[in-house]
């Protein structure tokens, strides 16, 4: 998320400030890099479960991903309702 923030990536809003609570930073995470992630915390899953466009297996708050050198290359793509 302040990556996205960092670089005015449009569609990412992170209202909340990364507090894992609004969803305005919810990107869909490329089926490649799911499981390199660490799997979501029960808050962040019941905070997507208001998102609008959910995609079960690909939905992350970007909030939540903590970006490491293993992450090198992640791909991630905005919710239609985002863009």
């Amino acid at each position: 998320m302040l990556a996205a923030i960092d670089n005015a990536v449009p569609g990412i809003d992170a209202d909340c400030g990364g507090q894992c609570v609004c969803a305005t930073c919810h990107v869909y995470v490329d089926e490649h890099w799911s499981e390199r992630l660490v799997p979501a915390s029960q808050t962040e899953q019941w905070t997507l479960d208001g998102s609008v466009d959910l995609d079960p297996a690909r939905s992350r708050l970007a909030c939540q991903i903590v970006l490491t050198e293993a992450l090198d290359g992640l791909t991630v793509t905005l919710p239609q309702s985002q863009r």
